[in-house]
């Protein structure tokens, strides 16, 4: 019997032995806890940064993508909500705050066209020629634009405006802009001039309706015009505006759907929204290539700033 209770006695813990136990594993936990808390920490910060490079990807795109077809010699820096603009090119808007900017883009899906399953080929909505031999069709009032078919092009402008623009719409017919060289730089007369709203003022973008499927007459007759052989049909500007109280968080918003060259602001136009939280947007100019610049943050949701930056040169 006491040989038992020996036994026994030798078999139970001690309270040093507890509480040393217990210190143990509550250092053990504590490191535990402090692995996997970074652990978690780190998945969420590696998850941020992943959706943030696809954010920040998407966004670099969709600039590139309306850039690609910008008709290059419109393109301008403005200081938002004012009617101070400047060429792509100065130099003084690396020193001045136009933040902002604006473009006229060439109607790239009328100049696609429709298939054609007569002849096994798509047929242009606008062929970007003009024949400036035919003294009939082709003078200060109208010109004769071979290849193309009008019908086509006033189908896809009306369907891509919402039926806001468009050659049987009025006051938002679609223009002209002759790619050969306009001999100056006045870029008021593509109608970034807010002051200047006669349509006869802008030289550079000539508003035009349909007669047929090959002919476009200018809205207003230009007495003294440079006719090319070559020529751009628009329908609409696009601006990148930063839209916030913040300077580096605030939202990047497209502006499309005006028409500078019947008066309208980029204001007037429809808008969407490419990204939130933006913390930086720098768009440069260097010869006939833009190179944009963005960044995207994660909002401060892990309390520390997280963000990601993305650079694309455009031809």
């Amino acid at each position: 019997m006491q040989k038992i209770a020996r036994s026994i006695k030798r078999r139970a813990f001690t309270m040093i032995e507890l509480v040393m136990v217990i210190v143990v594993l509550g250092i053990v936990s504590m490191i535990a806890t402090d692995i996997i808390s970074h652990m978690y920490k780190g998945y969420i910060q590696t998850k941020i940064i992943n959706d943030l490079e696809q954010k920040t990807e998407t966004l670099i795109n969709q600039i590139a993508k309306r850039l690609q077809y910008r008709i290059k010699d419109t393109m301008i820096a403005r200081k938002k909500g004012t009617n101070d603009f400047l060429a792509m090119n100065s130099e003084d808007i690396n020193t001045s705050s136009f933040d902002m900017v604006e473009w006229i883009g060439y109607d790239y899906e009328s100049f696609l066209g429709e298939f054609n399953t007569t002849t096994g080929f798509s047929q242009p909505g606008w062929s970007g020629f003009i024949d400036v031999d035919d003294d009939t069709n082709t003078n200060n009032t109208q010109i004769k634009t071979p290849g193309s078919d009008l019908n086509i092009a006033e189908r896809t402008i009306k369907a891509l405006s919402y039926d806001q623009a468009g050659f049987t719409v009025a006051n938002n017919h679609p223009v002209l802009i002759f790619k050969c060289s306009k001999g100056d730089s006045n870029l008021s007369l593509y109608g970034w001039d807010y002051t200047v709203s006669n349509l006869a003022d802008h030289n550079y973008t000539l508003a035009v309706s349909r007669t047929g499927t090959d002919v476009l007459t200018f809205d207003t007759a230009h007495a003294s015009l440079n006719i090319c052989e070559q020529y751009y049909l628009a329908w609409t500007a696009y601006a990148l505006v930063p839209e916030g109280n913040s300077a580096d968080d605030f939202n990047l918003t497209l502006k499309y759907n005006y028409q500078p060259w019947y008066g309208e602001k980029y204001s007037d136009g429809n808008s969407s929204v490419l990204a939130e939280h933006v913390s930086t947007f720098r768009v440069m100019q260097v010869g006939e290539t833009i190179r944009v610049k963005v960044c995207i943050q994660d909002g401060n949701i892990t309390g520390e700033p997280v963000g990601f930056c993305k650079e694309k040169a455009i031809f």
